[in-house]
This record gives C-alpha cells, structure tokens and sequence, in this order.
C-alpha cells in the first residue's frame, strides 16, 4: 500500500490538467516500484545465464516490490546524497538475500532513462 500522497504525481498543471490515473503514472511509488521491477528482471537474467544469484534473492526481491518505504528511502538519500544508491539499500532492507547483487552490473541510467519510457509508454495509453 502506498503511503498518503505517494499515489500520484503532484505538480501544480497535474493537480489542474491531468486525471488521477495519469498523475498515478508519475507517483513516486509507481517509479520507484518500476525501478525494483527492472532490478528484478536483471537479476532474473543473471540467474538464468549463471550469475551466483540465488532463488531466495529473487523470491524476496519478488515479494518485496511495493513495499516502499519513501520516509526512508529519503533518509537514505541524505546519508547517500544519492537518489538510486538510496533505493538500493532500501530495496535491501525488505530483500536482504538480494541485497549484495541488487543493481549488478547496472548504472542509475538503466533505472532511471528505462523507467522513464515505461511511465511514457504507460501514459500513452491514457490518451
């Protein structure tokens, strides 16, 4: 479940021009759950061409995908001064079997610029 006011997008043109499920698109938990679901996916690669990843580290990661913390994730962020560093920890908190192998071989631009064209294409289909 996400937490009061993660849900959607708050911008000022969103909050006058853009329907609740368009700003849910642009919500921080929608980003940040998209970043865990491509890490997922690389991981799942890895396994599958024999990185040591183990099945425990995915099935956390599996069930661990929403549960995102942003209190957190920002306490992380000033610790780090990192926006993607920080989720990686966070990500490990809740799939600690992963923790060490989250985001391998990865850089901030997979999550982010992926991200990105995902929550576009997701906007598309809205109009």
């Amino acid at each position: 479940m996400a937490e009061p006011g993660t849900d959607r997008y708050s911008h000022p043109l969103g909050e006058r021009y853009a329907s609740r499920e368009m700003q849910a698109i642009f919500a921080p938990a929608h980003r940040y759950g998209t970043w865990r679901r491509l890490w997922l996916a690389l991981a799942a690669a890895q396994h599958e061409l024999g990185l040591p990843i183990s099945q425990q580290a995915l099935d956390e990661m599996r069930s661990g995908l929403d549960e995102i913390d942003l209190i957190k994730a920002a306490e992380y962020e000033h610790r780090f001064r990192h926006d993607v560093m920080a989720h990686v920890h966070l990500f490990g908190d809740v799939a600690p079997a992963a923790r060490s192998i989250i985001h391998l071989g990865a850089t901030s631009a997979f999550v982010g610029d992926n991200t990105d064209l995902i929550l576009h294409r997701e906007a598309l289909t809205l109009v």
